[in-house]
């Protein structure tokens, strides 16, 4: 009988997306949704890491799924030239700044802050655009975390957006290795790569008995 997770998420997308990070694999667990997402206050996201904020979202949802084991994540963009930022505030990078030019303003909260980036590194030679995508996945069971994984990938922020797949900063994440973005990149490929396919598979070597990183793509 496979492992249930009950992802606390709102996106249904986005439980497609862990199972396609699970590969081959996927038949040894099941991601549903965590019911009554629409009606559960949020946690704060006010922690000073993506660890933080895994721990805490994970933990106050598997309060309202007795039992049950809850999946949470964290996320977002690192750059080197600006010390890290934005990091755990990479959703909220605009807006924090303030930054809403007029003619951004019938725009997504992903292209102000892809616009507001390279605002940020304007100037900057490539080779001073090294990046970083990480991800934080937290698994809690009645208000108790469980296990924790981390995951990474490595890049470089482009002058311009390249792509029209993915998300958030994606179109400007440049992976040398496979010349192209994120946004340019298969799903497949890309949560076989990314931060959050590699996070969600430590996960899973701590949730499931004998289950080996080194099997998974």
């Amino acid at each position: 009988m496979p492992l249930t997770l009950h992802v606390a998420t709102t996106n249904p997308g986005k439980l497609r997306d862990f199972a396609v990070a699970v590969g081959p694999h996927g038949g040894e667990v099941e991601f549903v949704r965590l019911p009554g997402m629409e009606q559960i206050e949020p946690p704060p996201e006010n922690g000073a890491t993506f660890e933080e904020n895994a721990r805490s979202k994970a933990m106050e949802y598997s309060r309202h799924a007795p039992g049950c084991i809850v999946l949470a994540d964290d996320s977002g963009l690192e750059v080197d030239a600006l010390q890290g930022a934005p990091g755990v505030r990479s959703a909220r990078y605009a807006a924090d700044a303030g930054f809403d030019p007029e003619s951004l303003r019938a725009s997504t909260d992903d292209a102000r802050n892809n616009v507001f980036l390279l605002e940020n590194l304007r100037g900057l030679s490539q080779a001073d655009r090294t990046a970083r995508y990480r991800c934080v996945l937290a698994a809690a069971r009645d208000g108790e975390c469980i296990a924790v994984a981390h995951g990474a990938v490595e890049g470089m922020i482009l002058d311009a957006p390249r792509g029209c797949g993915g998300f958030g900063y994606d179109p400007l994440f440049y992976l040398p290795e496979f010349d192209r973005t994120m946004a340019e990149i298969s799903l497949e490929q890309k949560y076989t790569i990314s931060h959050r396919g590699h996070a969600l598979r430590r996960l899973l070597t701590q949730l499931i008995p004998n289950r080996q990183e080194a099997s998974n793509p």
